[in-house]
């Protein structure tokens, strides 16, 4: 089969495609909708499914000394107090007065750094970055207001620099607990999942026995009051995160920080994301609690975008908790020091944090997996849609057709999909000729195909059809679950981290 490269692909292909074939739909559609919120569909739920279970996989299953929890989304305010997020948990925003258009200051001022990359000039970018950090770092929100203006940014609805004063704006969304109004206690919504694990250092280090250095792993919804909430399920303000703290002992965090980071692109490469598409940044603005911070990024329609960030946390967050519940957060470590030849002793330990995105790298994985090819040569060229997802992560791993609906081959394929279905995801079709059968299971990325014939009845074959390239083989139906089972198992992902 003769194939060229289509163009190359929009956002606007992708959500397109995603709402089509059952991935992604916008939220209360019937009301049109509700502004960066999204319904994951049938198709959607089983490919982010999958993510999460290989991510817990990658955590759990591969790391002796990481094990999981699943915290509450509501927690007590104190939390969000001792963390730093009700008194630092804000974004710079800015309005222009002409279009009463809303943004956020540092991505107009990030968007004009990654112009001047793409442009050439690296130095020019990265001095901008800089200076952008050092304005936010001193709360110099004029200064931020000034630097906008200096580098000429205008707003792209109004085309101008009617700019008003930027400020600051809190992103946790808040609500009461409490059944009478006048006894009502403000709580929060989570704005990240990791506090949960810290408020549970302690419970999971005894009651697991575990020794340091050992990871606390977790998969939840998080919510944030974006000011700007954009670019399809990227940017969200209902969002699921895939996160593990690490607790290590202070002046090895370097150390396994870099450890995770390494780890961390393996896992993004053994899923399928190129290494072309993908690359690190390191912060050049810290968070209040890090001493080291690094994002992988993925080349989405829309450019770099971080996917996943690896923190190296420092002992902020259980100090923070120790200081403000009065509670000690220190672990008793009896290895010995070689230097004093005694116990290190009791410590609060450091912490290197790994953060990814579900939402994101669902999106990314699905914009990696849109593919289109022109195939055929003359007259008989036609363009060719399909999703190239690893066949461990497609939503339906095999479909089983009969060739027509009679003459008990309908009763065969369906013998068959009963054998299968124990073992993985299968759907029975027999609508339409079987080259839109094929058609319809390419756009949803299901990587095998299996065509029931008269030959089946004579002698217990099917040809098996293999996404990717078109080609079909024989195979006795009593190969099936075996051949197919290699090839959808999860251990093909994990084997190359």
């Amino acid at each position: 089969m003769n194939t060229t490269q289509a163009p190359a692909t929009s956002l606007q292909d992708i959500i397109a495609h995603a709402k089509e074939y059952g991935f992604v739909f916008p939220s209360s559609e019937i009301y049109d909708g509700l502004q960066a919120v999204y319904d994951y569909g049938q198709n959607g739920v089983e490919l982010k499914n999958n993510l999460k279970t290989l991510w817990w996989k990658a955590m759990t299953q591969l790391h002796d000394n990481v094990v999981g929890i699943d915290a509450s989304i509501f927690m007590h305010p104190l939390t969000w107090k001792a963390s730093g997020h009700v008194d630092s948990f804000n974004d710079p925003m800015i309005d222009n007065k002409d279009s009463k258009k809303r943004y956020r200051a540092d991505q107009l001022l990030e968007l004009k750094a990654e112009a001047y990359a793409n442009a050439g000039d690296e130095a020019k970018s990265t001095a901008l970055l800089q200076e952008m950090g050092r304005l936010l770092g001193n709360n110099d929100l004029e200064g931020v207001r000034n630097l906008i203006i200096a580098e000429g940014i205008k707003d792209p609805v109004s085309g101008t620099d009617n700019w008003t004063e930027v400020r600051q704006f809190n992103l946790m969304f808040s609500t009461q607990v409490g059944s009478l109004a006048e006894d009502a206690s403000l709580i929060y919504l989570r704005p990240e999942t990791a506090q949960g694990i810290f408020v549970n250092f302690l419970n999971v280090q005894k009651t697991g026995r575990m020794k340091i250095p050992f990871g606390i792993a977790q998969i939840g919804k998080a919510f944030r009051n974006e000011i700007v909430a954009r670019q399809f399920t990227f940017r969200m303000r209902e969002f699921e995160q895939m996160e593990m703290q690490f607790f290590v002992r202070p002046g090895t965090e370097m150390k396994w920080y870099e450890t995770w980071r390494d780890a961390r692109m393996k896992f993004h490469e053994a899923v399928g994301l190129p290494a072309e598409k993908l690359k690190f940044h390191i912060h050049e603005k810290l968070a209040h609690y890090a001493n080291a911070a690094v994002d992988i990024e993925y080349k989405f329609p829309f450019g770099f975008r971080e996917m996943e960030g690896i923190h190296s946390r420092t002992d902020f967050d259980l100090k923070a908790h120790q200081e403000l519940s009065r509670k000690k957060q220190q672990y008793f470590d009896n290895d010995i020091d070689e230097a004093t030849g005694k116990p290190y002793g009791n410590y609060i330990p450091y912490v290197v944090e790994t953060s990814v995105g579900a939402d994101r790298l669902f999106l990314a994985v699905f914009c990696n997996a849109f593919t289109k090819e022109t195939v055929g040569e003359g007259d008989q060229q036609k363009e060719r849609t399909y999703l190239k997802l690893h066949p461990a992560l497609a939503p339906v791993k095999a479909a089983v057709f009969p060739l027509v609906r009679k003459d008990g081959l309908p009763e065969k394929a369906e013998e068959i999909v009963k054998s299968l279905r124990s073992e993985f995801r299968v759907v029975y079709e027999e609508r339409d000729a079987i080259g839109k059968r094929y058609t319809r299971q390419d756009l949803i990325g299901t990587p095998f195909c299996i065509a029931v014939d008269y030959q089946t009845l004579e002698d217990n074959t099917v040809t098996i059809r293999y996404r990717d390239t078109t080609e079909q083989i024989r195979i006795p139906i009593s190969e099936l679950k075996a051949r197919i089972g290699q090839e959808v198992s999860m251990e093909r992902v994990l084997e190359k981290m």
